[in-house]
């Protein structure tokens, strides 16, 4: 039997491992964060930026280039998931997080060399203390959020078909789907967090990294278009 089927449910653990694994995944987060960082700040003045900001005015390029990251992101978070590889599973990660720092290119070098200098940091600060309260109101009450899972696919969908529709019929998407999906992605980091407390092991705290990781970036980027068209 492998490890992570072997290993204790995280609700159902010792208080020991479990503020093992609450550590490590948070450590995991932390790291994959830095990374995303250190990657947009190499990439920010190459000719990748300038290309992706090509593809993300040309319209169905736009859509091809989505399409990728979402096969990309399934991918990765497959090879997350994996029973048997601690390697694959770090592999995973780490495709990830160069995926998240190349779809985030476009819309950050619009922010840092269009936009107020203010508007990366106050994005990014917005965000993490919408994470760390989120975060603490599942640790703290330790109630499952599961139920919000029906809820986060139909809302998936929906806001997957207006982006694809807004690329296809050239209409902007304005701060009140900004701000929908703020609320969208405060929901997600609530069921990913809770899920990873009731239904994940010990041990897969890679694959939950992963898992929060991909809810903070979908906050971060509609906190910035909120903040950009504000600011």
């Amino acid at each position: 039997m492998d490890n992570i089927i072997s290993a204790d449910i995280v609700f159902n653990a010792e208080a020991s491992e479990r503020a093992g694994f609450i550590r490590r995944t948070y450590a995991h987060v932390a790291m994959a964060v830095i990374a995303f960082i250190a990657i947009e700040a190499v990439l920010i003045d190459s000719p990748i930026a300038t290309m992706m900001l090509g593809l993300m005015t040309s319209g169905y390029s736009w859509l091809v280039v989505l399409g990728a990251f979402m096969g990309i992101s399934w991918l990765a978070d497959r090879w997350a998931q994996s029973n048997t590889s601690v390697g694959m599973q770090y592999l995973g990660l780490g495709i990830y997080v160069v995926a998240e720092a190349i779809i985030f290119l476009p819309m950050l070098y619009i922010a840092a060399y269009y936009a107020s200098p203010d508007v990366i940091p106050m994005a990014g600060f917005i965000t993490f203390f919408l994470f760390a309260g989120l975060t603490m109101t599942v640790l703290i009450t330790r109630k499952d959020f599961s139920w919000l899972g029906s809820i986060l696919a139909v809302g998936g969908f929906i806001a997957l078909g207006v982006i694809v529709a807004s690329i296809i019929f050239g209409f902007s998407l304005g701060v009140f789907f900004s701000a929908v999906m703020v609320l969208f992605a405060a929901g997600a980091i609530l069921y990913d967090t809770s899920r990873i407390m009731h239904h994940y092991h010990t041990n897969q705290h890679v694959a939950a990294s992963l898992s929060l990781f991909a809810s903070v970036a979908l906050l971060f980027w509609y906190v910035l278009r909120i903040v950009m068209r504000i600011r």
